[in-house]
């Protein structure tokens, strides 16, 4: 067998005039035959690589000649190596040198065999050899480079110091040397030194353009350094994403096919998309996702980004495809399960968001978030007990979180707890001063504990406009023109509200939508809620949506899902607050407050921002539900007892509308009192409710005490339960009151000096039945409803009339009630659009 790979080099010539024994001369071959051979084997190396044939046709030469010619013989040696024979390959290149020890390709070709046998220490021995021979030779330079670079990885691997020394040392050799500048800056990134590993990475790629993973690990570098910035460093996180994801641009150029490549720039772009959006450029954000998307469909954070700019847009069905994408590719991800249980419950699927936030949690089980979202869940059900204990959860885990104490006062306000409810709102303000939610809340539970002319009520709403009006700056006014000057022209009227489905506000919002005069008015409607149910698709038959508003009337408030934000923005020239909420806005932005003389006397002591515009009659047109259930028979006549009832929220039962509550029913012991509302459906509250009627005198068995029914119908239909309804205060109930009195229920309320308090004294004077169910003290109320108690033959009668007699009334005379109304809006544009100040 050949022998291995030797690791001893001959030993070099003697200086001249100090010759060894002398070689005997052979007549060479014609040394134009052998140039020719040798341009052959060269051609059949470089252009063919068929070294059989360099090998055969170097096997035809004269023994001597070859002998004679050290170049020849080193194509002999890189035949055999090209043909694997590395022992040959070697004893080829070793007898160049044996007859010319300075042959520089001979000991190149040396190191080449060194080097595949991963001998590395030898094939430096030779290339050293070569550059003291030749120093400035290119060739010896980047062979010498390769074997420092191999044999510094080499050493790196093995942990054997001095490593860097020999990529430095390639460096020294070839500065332009690729790879050692690329292991460099491996080194250095893995060593923490962004910097310095970027500075190799750039020298790597201007040494070798076609390096993909220069360029990738450049990227990836950048993407770091970005990360490092920061958010509150928007210029300098955005300007190294962009070099990130121009270094991952580069190599998926030349490497069109590199999965890493495709999956670092599809996560850079996604990181640059966040960073845009955070600028407020949504538009371009998602483009970057989706080209993220393009580069890896498997990219679950870009899926996740256009599910969160999708929500944000409102684009609900394609939120949950993105979302619903992004847990499947990341099911561990909780934030995804958690944004799209928050779109289900959003979108009304209650079933659907409880599994989703379930996932969350089981994902990562202490999530505040998760924890948080499901407690609104089981709140808005009525799982009162649950709710508070995953919300004391999520505060044990972050006790910062400011909107889980928004959750528990709302959860504390639905239970009846309004008191402690105002006190969870101000801790999370606390926390978080400018939380919008909490806020309102806030507001909102002031008036079920407050009389509404009282101070704190009226400068709260004062101060909390003034906040929010700083945070949302006005659009430039509009500027009249002769158009709006001009007296024939149409009203444009606009409304905005999330309630345009089967909500309490509806029912007062319908008879507006579908009884303008189209011939006077162009009516523009804003629907802002996101589930929408029959009576939105009715209601859109009859609206449009489009910009130019002479006049914007907002019908939320202060509650849920409101647009505030864009009345303080002042769109519109003449904006108007009505229906929704029973006190002020606190908005200058906001000029007029519809209401009537009853609901706020001339008197009144209660302050609003907005000027007062008070209808002739009640400020309400109620429009009833299209599939009422027939009046039921007054429970009183078949039972042989009268049955008390309220539906209304338990946050407007205080304490003393409930201890008035119970002495009507000691003063009747025969009477029952039916409450209905979303908390009796958990055990503890009803306990809670039950408790406490008997500390107040009334047994458990007289009070009934029931959850919200399934449906509108059924809902309506369990008025069918109730004899006489009785009105809470200082808020007073207006749906409520409304549906009571359509299904043959007379309400017994109490007259007071604010709005909140008056709404129903103004919806009894509408169906005229004023004189005998408004009381005027706690006494007169009582004394009310023992007398209607008392009678339930003039009960019966009552019942069997009185939808007729709503239905026929002012209170649902849609087209009259609207006639005015127009009235009222033309006189507040005329007092823009000609004089430029409000009307008194």
């Amino acid at each position: 067998m050949p022998p291995g790979p030797s690791s001893q080099l001959p030993h070099e010539a003697s200086p001249a005039g100090h010759e060894t024994s002398a070689t005997p001369c052979v007549p060479p071959a014609d040394a134009q035959d052998l140039e020719i051979v040798k341009s052959q084997v060269l051609i059949l190396l470089d252009q063919c690589n068929r070294a059989p044939d360099v090998l055969a046709l170097l096997s035809n030469l004269p023994g001597q000649a070859v002998a004679a010619r050290p170049d020849l013989i080193c194509l002999r040696g890189r035949a055999l190596l090209a043909l694997g024979n590395k022992p040959l390959a070697l004893a080829a290149y070793l007898e160049a040198l044996l007859s010319h020890p300075t042959n520089i390709d001979a000991l190149l070709g040396c190191a080449s065999v060194y080097t595949a046998s991963a001998l590395l220490l030898e094939a430096l021995k030779c290339l050293e050899r070569a550059r003291g021979l030749a120093p400035t030779r290119t060739d010896v330079l980047q062979a010498l480079a390769n074997v420092l670079t191999d044999l510094g990885t080499a050493e790196k691997l093995t942990r054997v110091p001095g490593w860097r020394g020999r990529y430095e040392a390639a460096l020294e050799a070839c500065p332009s040397h690729a790879q050692a500048h690329y292991n460099l800056g491996v080194a250095a990134g893995e060593e923490g030194r962004a910097e310095e590993a970027a500075a190799h990475y750039r020298d790597a790629v201007r040494a070798a353009p076609a390096c993909a993973e220069a360029w990738c690990n450049l990227g990836v570098v950048l993407r770091s350094q970005a990360s490092c910035c920061g958010l509150c460093c928007y210029r300098s996180l955005y300007g190294k994403l962009e070099e990130a994801v121009a270094a991952y641009e580069h190599a998926l150029a030349v490497a069109p096919n590199h999965d890493i490549v495709r999956v670092n720039l599809a996560v850079a772009l996604s990181e640059r998309g966040s960073v845009v959006k955070l600028q407020g450029k949504q538009e371009e954000a998602v483009a970057l996702y989706e080209r993220a998307l393009g580069l890896y469909p498997l990219h679950g954070e870009s899926m996740y980004n256009l599910g969160v700019a999708a929500m944000e847009a409102g684009q609900m069905h394609r939120a949950i495809f993105m979302y619903e994408s992004a847990v499947r590719v990341l099911p561990a991800c909780a934030e995804a399960h958690n944004n799209l249980g928050v779109v289900y419950r959003e979108m009304g699927n209650i079933d659907r968001a409880v599994t989703c936030y379930l996932a969350a949690l089981n994902a990562r089980p202490n999530f505040p978030q998760g924890l948080n979202n499901l407690a609104v869940v089981y709140t808005a059900r009525g799982q009162s007990e649950e709710a508070l204990q995953l919300l004391l959860s999520a505060l044990s885990l972050a006790p910062e979180y400011a909107e889980a104490w928004n959750n528990i006062g709302v959860l504390q306000r639905d239970v009846g707890a309004s008191v402690e409810a105002i006190s969870s709102y101000e801790k999370c303000l606390a926390l978080d001063p400018d939380n919008r939610n909490a806020g309102q809340n806030r507001l909102l539970s002031l008036n079920y504990v407050y009389h509404g002319e009282t101070d704190l009520i009226c400068d709260a709403h004062r101060d909390w406009g003034q906040s929010f009006q700083r945070l949302h700056p006005r659009l430039p006014p509009r500027v009249r023109d002769k158009a709006d000057e001009a007296s024939g022209r149409k009203l444009r009227v606009g409304y905005i509200s999330p309630d345009l489905f089967t909500h309490s506000v509806s029912y007062f919002a319908e008879a507006p939508l579908t009884h303008h005069n189209t011939a006077t008015v162009e009516l523009f409607v804003y629907n802002c809620c996101l589930k929408g149910d029959a009576k939105t698709e009715r209601l859109k038959g009859v609206v449009t949506s489009k910009p130019g508003i002479d006049v914007l009337v907002e019908l939320t408030g202060h509650t849920a899902n409101n647009r505030l934000g864009t009345m303080a923005a002042c769109p519109s020239p003449v904006q108007v607050t009505w229906i929704g909420y029973p006190n002020s806005t606190g908005l200058e932005a906001v000029q007029y407050r519809i209401t009537d003389s009853i609901c706020d006397p001339l008197d009144t002591t209660q302050r609003f921002t907005e000027q007062l515009v008070r209808l002739p009659g009640c400020f309400l047109c109620y429009t009833p539900a299209q599939d009422l259930p027939d009046v039921a028979p007054c429970p009183a006549a078949s039972r042989g007892y009268v049955t008390f009832g309220s539906f209304n929220a338990l946050a407007k039962q205080m304490p003393g509308v409930l201890q008035t509550w119970a002495r009507i029913l000691r003063a009747v012991p025969s009477a029952r009192l039916v409450l209905k509302n979303k908390p009796f459906a958990c055990d503890p509250v009803r306990q809670r409710y039950w408790q406490l009627f008997e500390g107040l005198g009334v047994k458990r068995h007289r009070v009934d005490l029931l959850p919200l029914a399934i449906s509108n119908r059924d809902h309506m239909a369990q008025y069918g339960l109730v004899d006489i309804g009785l009105d809470p205060w200082p808020y007073a109930g207006t749906t409520t009151t409304a549906e009571a009195l359509v299904m043959g229920v007379p309400c017994l309320t109490l007259a007071g000096r604010c709005h909140a308090h008056n709404v129903g004294v103004s919806l009894l004077t509408a169906v005229g039945l004023q004189e005998e169910w408004v009381a005027h003290d706690l006494d007169a109320y009582v004394a009310a409803a023992v007398r209607a108690a008392g009678d339930v033959p003039g009960l019966c009668e009552l019942r069997s009339g009185l939808r007729g007699r709503v239905l026929g009334s002012a209170l649902c005379d849609g087209p009259a009630f609207v006639q005015g109304l127009e009235v009222v809006f033309r006189g507040l544009w005329q007092a823009w659009s000609v004089e430029g100040k409000r009307t008194s």
